[in-house]
């Protein structure tokens, strides 16, 4: 990609109403714009982070048997209504439709999944079922002023897995609960695994939690022996795992999984004919993951006064290549040539080809957009490839076979 035809351009100032750093840092850079109060327009290169959050984790969902569907972000208020929480749930976007009937915006989509499977699922040979999405979410949040760590409109990967007894059911949790770390660990966020509430839904959940001072949970780790547990389930202060000290931290919470209460499996007749020829009560469990969240809390933990630091397996590019002299024509042949090259080789290049910025500015803006490897072609290399990673301060000098190497290695 030309960044002479990227759309659009990086920004001298954040804008006014960017009160996080996430907002800040990625309305500069590129990545998103603001619509209204925690509703955003996916630039072209925040798109592509966030297809590539979405890939690590839909590859992850697929590896432990998770079969993808897509349901509506509209819904009847019918089922809202029979499981009580279309009044219970404040967040819950209302709205009228045709011949003044009640719809929602879906926050959540236990209300769908339900109904979906009580219709096909039958017998015991039917189970176990794991559904899985990656769809927007409506919320109506009081206070969106987080950039992407709170929204009204999210992007969320939900899956749902239903079993014949609650046995299948925490083993495949525990299956979820690995496959969760190895997501956040290809992703390159760190993660601290939380007990918590489950609130309307389970007795017991756990949470997935970023440590950083922009966080708005609280939890609180054990500093013998690293058991955390959220804000709103702690008692006393010491760990109640070992008894050790106990210290409050600020996170963002990326991922939360539960076991589901059979209230739902109830109210939508959700069962099956057991191997006993008895109707018995299906057994289920709810996995969420916040994509669009993921990629705020990325921003919050990487970056730095400059701007952001992608993390290599979701940045939009591998290589951001600069072109320095380029109304040189000889400078400009070069650079078109490496550029082509990478391509060639399947390395993925933001080429700055503009003729009329300086060196300064489109180091700095190498700088803000955080791609993970920068190259300059100038006219003073000769025939060298000079690169920094964005997250290093020392700069090498390669030759272009090297460099080509390097690139396909990040």
């Amino acid at each position: 990609m030309k960044y002479s035809k990227l759309f659009p351009k990086t920004l001298k100032q954040a804008p006014a109403n960017a009160e996080s750093i996430n907002h800040q840092l990625l309305a500069r850079a590129g990545y998103i714009h603001q619509e209204m109060a925690g509703a955003y327009t996916y630039l072209p290169l925040g798109w592509k982070v966030l297809n590539k959050i979405s890939d690590i984790v839909r590859e992850e969902m697929d590896a432990i048997g998770g079969q993808e569907i897509v349901m509506p972000a509209l819904q009847s208020s019918e089922a809202w209504k029979k499981t009580g929480r279309y009044d219970s749930v404040d967040v819950l976007y209302k709205l009228k439709g045709a011949g003044d009937s009640d719809l929602v915006l879906g926050p959540t989509h236990e209300e769908i999944v339900y109904p979906l499977a009580a219709e096909y699922v039958n017998s015991y040979k039917d189970l176990p079922l794991y559904l899985y999405q990656i769809q927007v979410k409506f919320r109506n949040e009081a206070r969106a002023k987080a950039g992407l760590l709170r929204g009204r409109e999210f992007l969320m990967k939900d899956l749902y897995s239903f079993h014949s007894n609650d046995e299948d059911r925490d083993k495949y949790y525990e299956e979820v609960r690995k496959a969760y770390l190895k997501i956040f660990r290809r992703i390159g966020l760190p993660v601290v695994e939380t007990k918590a509430g489950g609130g309307t839904f389970s007795a017991l959940s756990q949470e997935f939690q970023t440590l950083t001072p922009s966080g708005e949970d609280i939890v609180y780790i054990c500093s013998k022996c690293s058991h955390a547990v959220n804000q709103e389930i702690m008692e006393g202060k010491v760990c109640p795992e070992c008894g050790g000290e106990v210290k409050g931290e600020k996170a963002i919470e990326v991922g939360n999984i539960f076991p589901l209460k059979r209230a739902f499996a109830e109210t939508f007749n959700l069962t099956f004919t057991d191997s006993n020829g008895q109707d018995t009560i299906v057994s289920a469990g709810c996995y969420g993951l916040g994509i669009s969240r993921v990629m705020g809390a990325l921003v919050e933990v990487f970056h730095d006064e400059k701007g952001i630091i992608w993390p290599e397996s979701v940045a939009p590019f591998q290589v951001h290549l600069l072109g320095l002299g380029l109304e040189e024509e000889s400078v400009k042949r070069e650079a078109e040539r490496v550029y082509k090259l990478l391509q060639a080789e399947g390395v993925e290049v933001l080429f700055d080809d503009r003729e009329d910025a300086s060196a300064g500015a489109k180091f700095a803006d190498a700088d803000l957009i955080g791609i993970p490897l920068r190259a300059v072609v100038s006219k003073r290399n000769e025939g060298k490839q000079e690169n920094k990673k964005r997250s290093d301060k020392e700069t090498s000098f390669l030759s272009l076979d090297e460099f080509i190497k390097k690139s396909m290695i990040h």
